[in-house]
């Protein structure tokens, strides 16, 4: 059976991928993926995510699923309050359904 969830998705720095799963394992998220990314935003072309001298400058994305709207919204508001104006991200909340829900519960069920 389908549960109703949110999906945070967080575009940013490689560099603060350590500081973010801090924040969303302090939250009580159950978990987190992470996949490289590049692109172009308001900061101008990103790495393409391809192998470089230094990753230093690759971008992640963080996909978060939350049982409920507000653990997303205040993952999204930390992360943006901490990062956002020295570093470049985006962060955006989409409507999900967790399919196999009895992995997404935490220890107290769903």
């Amino acid at each position: 059976m389908a549960k109703p969830a949110k999906k945070l998705v967080i575009v940013t720095e490689k560099l603060l991928l350590k500081q973010i799963a801090k924040i969303i394992d302090d939250s009580g998220a159950t978990g987190y993926t992470v996949v490289d990314a590049g692109g172009k935003g308001s900061r101008n072309v990103r790495s393409s995510g391809q192998p470089s001298i230094s990753d230093t400058y690759l971008n992640v994305k963080i996909e978060v699923l939350t049982d409920t709207p507000e653990m997303a919204l205040n993952i999204s508001d930390e992360i943006a309050t901490k990062f956002f104006d020295d570093y470049s991200g985006i962060v955006y909340i989409c409507d999900a359904e967790v399919l196999n829900a009895h992995k997404f519960c935490g220890p107290d069920g769903c």
